[in-house]
């Protein structure tokens, strides 16, 4: 099937959300997600849109994961490009300079942490997975970097895929959809079947909620998140401190912490297996209520 042809949704023999694949295999660790975890952000970036500059040097970056992994974090997600619209781009040279110093302390101070490296580019995540992390967090699918799905089957590591037009430089003026829902599940179907024929075995799909996305965008993606169960894989939600929250407020980034609780509230009634956020302690707490509600 090729990405740009549309799926009948209602005579596709989707893989019932009974039966979603709610394991993930981190380098022999099994974590569960029938209950949803949390994963906190750790931005190695200077110009990140919320925290940019806060943890870009070592003693900074292991306080912040204590701090994270204190709050309740089952994962760890290390980024150092920003993919705020219209960042910097930076070399691979550059990138892989930001990540190895910080990750290899971190893997020594915090062994039991679960690590994942936010990249789209191959050798960055080769690298990062070398060091010790344990899942690749891909905003742009395979697409900024031909070689990287091809690199998560070699490695044999979870691979986090999400959807996104273009690149973090173009993105905004890719927010452009004739049917919103359809377009993104069937970007997904086609790369889960790749992925699949690569004999990558531990997908987790997220919507990219504001990449090339308007906020009335990522709101109805919100509002059909449970429809991806469909497919089979565990979501993650990652609508920390977003623009279609803040925006939506009429506020700033640094005052969206109430407006994230209830948008990652409305992610887990949907069915969201993972959420990945700035403030771990808030998000942890959403779960844990919204546990309650189960039978």
């Amino acid at each position: 099937m090729r990405e740009s042809e549309s799926t009948d949704l209602n005579t596709m023999p989707f893989v019932s959300s009974q039966n979603q694949q709610l394991t993930l295999n981190c380098n022999g660790r099994l974590i569960d997600l029938s209950s949803p975890k949390v994963m906190g952000i750790l931005n190695l970036t200077p110009d990140s849109f919320y925290d940019g500059g806060s943890f870009n040097n070592l003693n900074d970056a292991l306080k912040q994961t204590e701090s994270l992994l204190s709050d309740g974090a089952s994962f760890i997600d290390i980024g150092a490009y920003s993919s705020r619209p219209n960042a910097a781009h930076i070399s691979e040279t550059e990138e892989i300079k930001r990540v190895i110093p910080v990750l290899k302390p971190l893997v020594k101070e915090y062994p039991a942490a679960i690590i994942s490296i936010d990249t789209f580019r191959a050798s960055v995540a080769h690298a990062a997975i070398n060091e010790g992390a344990h899942i690749i967090n891909d905003i742009s699918g395979g697409e900024m970097d031909q070689n990287m799905f091809a690199t998560v089957a070699k490695l044999k590591v979870p691979y986090l895929l999400m959807h996104m037009k273009g690149t973090p430089q173009t993105m905004i003026t890719e927010a452009t959809y004739s049917d919103l829902f359809n377009e993104v599940f069937n970007y997904f179907l086609h790369k889960i079947n790749t992925l699949r024929n690569l004999r990558v075995k531990d997908i987790i799909i997220d919507p990219g909620f504001g990449f090339a996305k308007k906020p009335s965008h990522s709101f109805e993606l919100l509002n059909k998140l449970d429809q991806f169960k469909m497919l089979g894989v565990p979501i993650l939600a990652g609508l920390s401190r977003k623009s279609m929250i803040y925006k939506t407020l009429e506020i700033e980034a640094n005052d969206a912490l109430n407006g994230t609780t209830v948008c990652n509230t409305i992610a887990l009634l949907k069915g969201a297996n993972l959420l990945r956020v700035h403030d771990v302690k808030a998000a942890v707490e959403a779960v844990k209520l919204v546990e309650k509600l189960k039978p």
